[in-house]
């Protein structure tokens, strides 16, 4: 098996074939016509067959590791924080795009990280359309403070009010969208029906938990679904010093950004949840480490419905402390 390191950047790619004990590498544009250059390089060299390892940079690396998923290569997407301990491991002192490529190939001759499977088109548009919302409402909370601070002239107050008012027709017609992604695609219409039946999900976080993960039902328990995420609890304690316990902050910010507030939502309307939460604060933890609880659990349900392909139902909800 010959293994493929590629440097995602937002302009070039950098990639380093391993072929037994020959090293070679190829940099291109981050482009269709880059990484179609790519591939007839890995043709020339008689890699018929790569094991391709890219860190999970999302936009940037995916359409190359779709390209090489669909060329029938195995595809890899590491969370670049392995591949950043991996590097530290070997001590390596110089850091440039090409020794970078070399590092992520390296990393995938030896561990051999599980294949990544390419999501459907219609998971990537509903990714898109989730993202782009998402940045819209960004810039439009963005505009809206601008317009509590004080504005020297009525033109610049007439311009962030224009800017307003193109924001939230923009913010409608790709909701529309995303709904009419739904209409047409019943599996998916299915599952996100089912995330809306658990108190605190919405239809936008529905939608926002399918598109950054649609295969959240093929995760083998909930810990792969935390670790994923990065809201698996993590835990210091090295003799004498003992440190709050944090999340690890190591998954996707995304899906974390995602549940922050319906998880605030489900403390109120989700018994389970509520129940859930009145115990923690009985227990003296701080606000924050008990939002942070009630993500996770809600991410457990979101994974429960899921699975087992049944609406939520509060009477045989279980949420351990």
């Amino acid at each position: 098996m010959d293994f493929l390191g590629i440097d995602v950047g937002k302009s070039e790619l950098h990639a380093c074939l391993l072929q037994g004990d020959r090293s070679t590498a190829k940099s291109v544009s981050n482009s269709a016509t880059g990484v179609q250059q790519l591939q007839t390089w890995l043709k020339n060299r008689k890699a018929q067959q790569v094991h391709a390892c890219l860190e999970a940079t999302g936009g940037w690396s995916e359409d190359v590791a779709v390209a090489l998923s669909d060329s029938g290569h195995i595809v890899s997407l590491v969370n670049p924080a392995r591949i950043k301990a991996f590097a530290q491991s070997e001590m390596l002192r110089t850091k440039t795009d090409k020794i970078d490529a070399a590092t992520i190939a390296r990393f995938c001759r030896m561990h051999e990280p599980e294949p990544w499977t390419a999501p459907d088109p219609e998971i990537r548009a509903l990714q898109g359309l989730v993202r782009r919302y998402q940045n819209l409402v960004h810039m439009r909370t963005e505009e809206q403070n601008r317009l509590q601070e004080p504005i020297p002239t009525p033109s610049v107050k007439e311009s962030i009010e224009a800017i307003l008012t193109d924001l939230d027709r923009e913010i409608k017609r790709v909701d529309r969208e995303i709904a009419e992604l739904f209409d047409k695609h019943p599996p998916l219409r299915r599952k996100r029906d089912l995330l809306i039946s658990i108190p605190g999900i919405g239809n936008t976080t529905a939608a926002r938990i399918l598109g950054e993960m649609p295969n959240i039902a093929e995760f083998r328990n909930v810990k792969a679904v935390a670790a994923y995420t990065g809201l698996s609890p993590r835990h210091y304690e090295s003799g004498s010093i003992r440190r709050p316990s944090s999340i690890a902050r190591t998954g996707n910010s995304d899906l974390r950004s995602a549940l922050y507030f319906p998880a605030i939502t489900a403390m109120r309307y989700n018994p389970p949840l509520q129940r859930f939460a009145d115990r923690l604060r009985q227990r003296g933890k701080p606000n924050k480490s008990i939002i942070t609880a009630v993500m996770r659990k809600l991410l457990t349900l979101a994974y429960g419905v899921l699975k087992s392909g049944r609406s939520f139902d509060p009477a045989y909800a279980t949420v351990p402390t």
